[in-house]
Formats: structure tokens, sequence, C-alpha cells
């Protein structure tokens, strides 16, 4: 898990953020938003709420019981279920002690994310000026600390093992599913739990993406794009990796991965705090532009952490600066029908003080 020693050293960023917008109180309501700022993660069926005064001081809610070990001054609780009974009003009822403890401080001029819980605050919130904070969480959430560093390289190593076990499951005649059950089993063995979330991403062979069909079989010749995406204690993985399915890859076939694997080593010669995101992705789309006959019509990459896809954005819509401990993702790729529909191949970095780090360690070839 993340550790409260830290989470209360993104509390002290925030108190900055606070100072600068004039702000009594912060409420976050979002589970993800809880556990940065507390390191203690809610049930993924249950609400919870952290509010940050500005004096520095904290108050927080959880399922049940008080939370232990958390990064807050006061900890509270209440009933999420009822004889087993888990209770849909759980967002009301924790607004509910929200909003006595921002009384209680006679906190006015308060900053809310965009959660089940704040917006029952907002609902039942009187005399109070409510301005959104996400996007300055967004930006604080950029730069990982060692704990998130932690758990995001442990995501990566799940996803490393699941193309271990690819390389051994693959073949013509297995269907979609099995791989996808393969790889499930083999990402849960490696973080001796199971993921936090939905084992994303793409499953399909012969296809761009989707997820894996129950009754399509690999066919020999085809190109299996396997884009997975294994999360650990809240924290998102991202890789990409494109299998020759029985026999030998065609000419044209190697001249795309020959160019996919060049471009990602424009992103690691590029990389470095202060790098614009939209000149990465252009010298990566120039390199890649008509090459083998293919076409590159996506984003280059985006950052992972708490979500899967957050800042920074490789991409032109947007123009994003890299900053020292980003974590994000490079995924070019080259489609077109006669590539028996295309290769992509993706890596996890961490923008260092001098360049990058891969957090990415399977093989590339096909």
């Amino acid at each position: 898990m993340l550790d409260p020693t830290l989470s209360r050293a993104r509390q002290k960023r925030l108190l900055d953020e606070m100072a600068e917008r004039k702000l009594d109180a912060v409420v976050v309501g979002d589970p993800r938003h809880v556990y940065y700022f507390t390191a203690f993660r809610p049930g993924w069926l249950h609400h919870g709420a952290f509010v940050l005064f500005s004096d520095g001081r904290s108050w927080m809610t959880s399922a049940n019981a008080p939370a232990d070990n958390a990064a807050a001054n006061e900890c509270a609780g209440y009933e999420a279920q009822w004889m087993a009974t888990l209770r849909q009003e759980q967002p009301a009822v924790v607004a509910g002690q929200v909003i006595e403890a921002l009384k209680a401080r006679r906190a006015k001029e308060i900053g809310v994310d965009a959660s089940a819980v704040t917006s029952q605050v907002v609902l039942m919130a009187k005399q109070t000026d409510l301005e959104p904070i996400d996007p300055v969480l967004w930006q604080l959430r950029r730069r990982k600390d060692a704990d998130e560093l932690d758990l995001l390289r442990r995501a990566a190593a799940c996803a490393d093992a699941m193309y271990r076990r690819a390389r051994e499951t693959i073949a013509p005649g297995v269907l979609e599913m099995d791989v996808f059950l393969e790889l499930e089993r083999a990402a849960a063995k490696e973080a001796g739990e199971t993921m936090t979330a939905l084992l994303g991403n793409d499953y399909r062979c012969g296809g761009g993406g989707g997820p894996p069909r129950a009754d399509r079989a690999c066919a020999g010749g085809e190109f299996y794009i396997i884009d997975v995406g294994p999360t650990f204690r809240g924290y998102f993985g991202d890789a990409c990796r494109t299998f020759a399915v029985g026999g030998e890859p065609t000419d044209k076939q190697r001249e795309a991965h020959a160019a996919i694997v060049a471009a990602l080593g424009i992103v690691e010669q590029m990389v470095k705090p202060g790098a614009r995101c939209r000149e990465i992705y252009q010298a990566v789309f120039d390199h890649l532009q008509g090459r083998a006959g293919g076409k590159f019509d996506h984003h280059l990459g985006h950052g992972v952490g708490l979500q899967s896809h957050e800042y920074p954005h490789l991409s032109p819509r947007w123009d994003d600066v890299l900053m020292e401990g980003e974590v994000f993702t490079a995924e070019p790729g080259l489609y077109a029908p006669h590539l028996r529909s295309g290769i992509r191949l993706e890596n996890m970095y961490v923008v260092t003080a001098t360049g990058i780090e891969a957090l990415t360690r399977a093989p590339l070839d096909l």
C-alpha cells in the first residue's frame, strides 16, 4: 500500500495550492484521491472521504470502522452495510458526515473533487462556496513519490509475467478466451493477489483491439496484439506486445516491426524533464509515416498511475511538458490489411533527472 508518511507529504503540496486559492478546506470523495492522501484504500464496494483544512489538520471517514494507520488527524467510520447488506445510500451518509466536519471548523471556501460523495455534498451544503479541485489534483499526481513508484513497478512486473505466459500459450487453434485466462492467472500469480480493477485492454487476434471472444481461435499467419493493463493495489500497469501466430512474419511485417522498435528508441532519446510531448509525438509520427505501407493513427502514449490514462499526454491534442518523476507509456504502431491488421509495441517509463528509465522488461521481438 501507499506510505502514510508520503501521503502527508502529498497533503503539504495540496496545502500550498489551497493557500494560493484561499480555500478553507478541500474535500475528496473519489476513492483514488482518498487513498492518495491518506494511504488508506477504500474497498471497491465502499465509499469514504478525506477533508484537509487550511491549517494542515485533516479528517476522514471510512466504511464500518475508523481507518487504522491512515494519514489523518481524525478518523471516523460509518455503517456501510446492515446485516451484511450494502447500503446504496453510502455517498449521502458520508456527505452528511463531511458537512458536519466542515461546519465544526466553520469552513466556507471549499474545493471538491468529482465523486459520488462530493456530488451529495454539493446537493446538501448550504451557504458554502464550492470550487472544482480536480484539475489541481491531476497536476499534483503527475510526479510520482517513491511509494507510488514501488506499486507501479509491481504492476509493470505483472505485465512482464503476462507476456512470458503469452509466448508459452499462443498457437494456431488456441481460443482468445483461453489466452486471456492464462494471462489473468499469470498476473495474479505475479502479484500474489487479484487485480485491483478489470484486466484491460486488448486481447483479440487478427484485429486492432477489444476484449477476447469466447469462440474465436488464433489462426496461423495472424498477428496477435496483446495490450495488457494489470493493476496492483490501485496503480495501473500498461504495456503492449505483438506476436506472430505460427510461421514466420513477412518481409513487410518485419519492416514494420523494425520501424516501431526504432520509434521507441526515438522516445527514449528525446525524453527528459522539460521535453514537450507534442514534439515527441511529431518526431515519431514523421518517422512512421508510410513505413511498410502502414498507418500510425492514434496517440503515442499517456501517463499512468491511479488511472490508466492521466497526465502527461503524448498527443497533438495536448501540449504537456514532461516533469521528473512522471510515469508514462509510449505505444507506437502501424496498421494495414497486409500487416494482418497491425503491430503495436508499448513500454512504461519513468522520467528521471537525466532522461528515462524503462519499467517494462518483456522482449519486443515477434
